[in-house]
């Protein structure tokens, strides 16, 4: 086994029992956290808050640098100006939040624990994601 693999496992091994452990792959606790005129639970605002805090840790810790701990190149997201598509692809995002309960690493987590709900949207999520590439073969095609 070589170090990345081994590096990629055990992060989604903490992640997804981070994810367990908080309530984020229940979707009742979710829309229970959405609902905030009617019986809100604001536990996982503090889940966020723990999230957001050890990611500016590690943004922190990385700045300035060019190379991993590993020794990979670096890719952070460089385009910071809002535009159409992510403002549509946000709007998604959070509709199908506010619906299901899930986000796609929680609806992975309850997808292996056998969860009906959960193998639904993750096959839904992998047939959006089907169709978000051929639209975007034809959009390349179109521009080409």
């Amino acid at each position: 086994m070589n170090k990345h693999f081994v590096s990629a496992f055990v992060t989604g091994l903490i992640f997804g029992i981070g994810l367990l452990v908080s309530g984020m792959a229940n979707p009742d606790k979710v829309l229970s956290f959405l609902d905030i005129a009617g019986a809100w639970d604001p536990s996982l605002a503090f889940v966020m808050g723990g999230a957001i805090a050890v990611g500016a840790i590690a943004f922190t810790f990385i700045k300035g640098r060019t190379h991993s701990l590993w020794g990979e190149p670096l890719r952070l997201p460089g385009k910071k100006d809002l535009d159409k598509r992510l403002i549509m692809g946000s709007l998604g995002f959070g509709i199908g939040w506010g619906l299901a309960g899930f986000c796609p690493g929680p609806a992975l987590v309850a997808f292996g624990t056998g969860a009906p709900k959960a193998i639904v949207f993750v096959a839904a999520m992998i047939a959006g994601m089907a169709i978000y590439e051929v639209i975007e073969k034809s959009r390349t095609k179109a521009v080409n």
